[in-house]
């Protein structure tokens, strides 16, 4: 898989079963514009039908993580493309293209490197596991550009950080440096070189049973809906991983005190 400079998104592959979308558009702090959504989405899809894919780790070029969506045309569209109706029909579908980390099947990690805004936070919210660079802040000052918030924020910040926190963050648009993130549960760790880091982690969960760990991100999701709906996910989806080849590979690797080869079969 070779990288296309030439896109507002860049799709590369820096070790077996890892992938990494960059945002590559610096010169407008990797905001979400219509050519980096477009590309986003075709990079996404490539990353989704790759059966080789394991983990996903996503990033931004420059000095920025994303400093949300674009929403420049909305001086250049005609008044009779905005309307209330007009607009919900567009931002559906821009919501569900940001948010898709969130229903691909294998783990998604945000290296967030450096500033995250509005629909910037959401992305990072929408991945699995988020890690900070130095210099990463988050702000969501929706209320202070005269709009509500949007791509799920009333729901992906409570669910991050609880919701007198969420409250704070929607409500004052202040910005939380990376350390008050860690502190918050925002992210999950500060490392100096946060896409390096984010790669070390991303090989590690490459090396699992790639179908005990679609199942297990499948699971997570089902935890919303309590602990009935979880425990009888999991008498399912358990008996599924006791079926496998990995599952006797790893039983295997283990009695032989070296490291498991999951093909994901």
């Amino acid at each position: 898989m070779t990288a296309d400079s030439n896109r507002a998104v860049v799709l590369t592959e820096p070790a077996p079963g890892v992938r990494v979308v960059t945002l590559s558009q610096p010169g407008v702090r990797n905001a979400m514009t219509e050519s980096m959504t477009r590309d986003w989405n075709r990079a996404l899809d490539v990353v989704a039908a790759d059966r080789e894919t394991r983990v996903l780790v996503v990033t931004g070029e420059g000095s920025s993580f994303c400093s949300g969506a674009d929403l420049s045309w909305l001086d250049q569209g005609s008044a009779d493309d905005v309307t209330i109706d007009r607009l919900r029909e567009r931002m559906l579908p821009f919501y569900r293209s940001w948010l898709r980390p969130r229903s691909l099947p294998f783990p998604v990690i945000a290296a967030v490197n450096g500033p995250a805004v509005g629909a910037g936070v959401c992305l990072a919210l929408a991945c699995d596991i988020r890690f900070a660079g130095p210099g990463a802040r988050f702000s969501t000052p929706f209320v202070f550009r005269g709009t509500h918030g949007g791509m799920g924020a009333t729901w992906l910040l409570p669910e991050a950080i609880g919701v007198t926190r969420a409250r704070d963050m929607l409500y004052t648009g202040r910005e939380v440096p990376a350390g008050l993130a860690l502190d918050w549960g925002l992210v999950t760790e500060v490392a100096d070189d946060v896409l390096a880091h984010s790669l070390q982690v991303a090989e590690r969960i490459a090396q699992a049973a790639p179908i005990a760990v679609r199942l297990t991100k499948t699971g997570l999701e089902q935890s919303a809906a309590g602990l009935n709906a979880s425990i009888e996910w999991e008498a399912l989806a358990q008996p599924v991983t006791m079926t496998t080849a990995d599952l006797h590979e790893g039983i295997a690797a283990f009695r032989e005190n070296r490291a498991p080869k999951f093909t994901g079969r």
